[in-house]
């Protein structure tokens, strides 16, 4: 009589396990949304474009500042237009990491400026896209994190996620630093917002973030230490640790690194950059240059991308005022805060605006919150908001990128 074997059987693994297990990954699914809806509305634009005998390409790699930008991967700075008396556009105004990036695709493979722009801007994306899941995931879930992700991309101006452009850079900094402030990794924080700083003028904004909840954390501290020596007698206080000094330390230096060093070489080292925006037409303002552009517009109307853009940056105020009502995080409320006060207090270059908002993702938190307890108690009702939402991304993203003849 032969004996049993007492082992088990070999697992057979059915083709297409692996593959379907991939895919049914939270980030792997929220990635997918988001690529969706991104190639989708690079379609519509590619269809605008032809038929208006426009080539796709140039127009998403070298639309107004993506010129700018690659001119500086080319050539360095010192580049300047003089467009009229007392107005003087000079590249100092842009950060240097984008068109450092781009120089460095281009060395490291074949492609051509415009093209290596593109591929700098679509992986960030994509990073940044990542990194929004990562921390809508740690603070929600997993639908909340995927509807997120969603509506990030379906934004009306979510086509500038599409061009050669450094919000996307900027967002994906932003994200991930964000994500590892509240993870308590404070030196990974620090690096990731010097390097936002990098990116754009107003990606102080997560320094910013950096530094509010650090000193946040160390009053807390104090205040827990302080409480335990009364009520318990303790004799030695717990020191903060030095990863969050580094942290703080380190996050503002990509900013004012850059703003200093412009200074330097305009004479000037606190005003100079300053100088190079007013020089621009661009300056903080308390919000006067808008608030007349905005009687403008009432008093006397103006085409479609300036109405649109003062609806989109009232709704942005209304979404910061919720996010305050559903008190967020310190960190997201400080860094959507500040790029919604960048955005109001600045003047020129209006339809810009929504532009400047797109990394500010945190305001859109209570929107997929609302899509989700509604996708999970009306399901059409859910799916005809994000069916709006996307036609109206695709279609405004094709005019801004093809039609509209204003600066983005």
């Amino acid at each position: 009589m032969t004996q049993a074997s007492t082992l088990a059987p070999p697992t057979v693994t059915q083709p297409g396990t692996h593959l379907r297990t991939t895919l049914r990954h939270p980030l792997v699914a929220a990635l997918g949304l988001f690529a969706v809806a991104r190639l989708t509305g690079l379609g519509v634009v590619a269809v605008t474009a032809w038929a208006t005998g426009h080539g796709p390409l140039a127009l998403l790699g070298r639309s107004w500042d993506s010129r700018w930008y690659l001119g500086i991967a080319a050539h360095g700075y010192g580049r300047s237009l003089d467009v009229r008396p007392g107005v003087v556009f000079s590249d100092l105004a842009f950060f240097p990491l984008y068109p450092g990036l781009v120089r460095a695709v281009t060395a490291l493979t074949p492609l051509g400026w415009g093209a290596a722009g593109l591929l700098v801007s679509w992986t960030a994306a994509a990073v940044a896209a990542a990194g929004i899941h990562a921390l809508a995931l740690r603070l929600h879930g997993r639908a909340v994190a995927a509807a997120l992700v969603l509506l990030w991309g379906l934004l009306p101006h979510s086509v500038v996620l599409s061009l050669a452009y450094t919000e996307p850079v900027l967002t994906a900094f932003a994200a991930w630093s964000l994500y590892a402030v509240l993870t308590g990794r404070w030196v990974w924080a620090g690096v990731l917002a010097a390097l936002a700083g990098l990116s754009r003028p107003n990606g102080f904004a997560v320094a910013a973030a950096v530094l509010v909840t650090a000193a946040y954390e160390l009053v807390r501290g104090l205040r827990t230490n302080r409480g335990l020596r009364e009520h318990q007698g303790l004799r030695t206080n717990r020191k903060v640790t030095h990863r969050l000094w580094t942290g703080a330390a380190l996050a503002p230096l990509g900013w004012l690194g850059y703003v200093l060093w412009v200074g330097r070489r305009e004479g000037d080292p606190l005003g100079g950059y300053f100088a190079v925006q007013r020089r621009w037409g661009s300056r903080f303002d308390l919000g006067r240059g808008s608030l007349r552009f905005v009687r403008h517009l009432v008093l006397q109307g103006d085409r479609l991308v300036f109405p649109m853009a003062l609806l989109l940056v009232a709704t942005a105020v209304l979404l910061y005022a919720l996010l305050l009502a559903d008190r967020a995080p310190l960190p997201l409320l400080v860094y959507s805060g500040v790029l919604l006060l960048v955005a109001l207090g600045g003047s020129g270059f209006f339809a810009s605006k929504p532009r400047f908002l797109l990394p500010a993702f945190p305001l859109l938190l209570p929107l997929a919150r609302a899509l989700v307890r509604t996708a999970r108690a009306r399901p059409w009702h859910a799916a005809v908001v994000a069916g709006a939402l996307a036609g109206l991304s695709f279609a405004y993203g094709a005019y801004l990128v093809v039609i509209a003849d204003t600066p983005l």
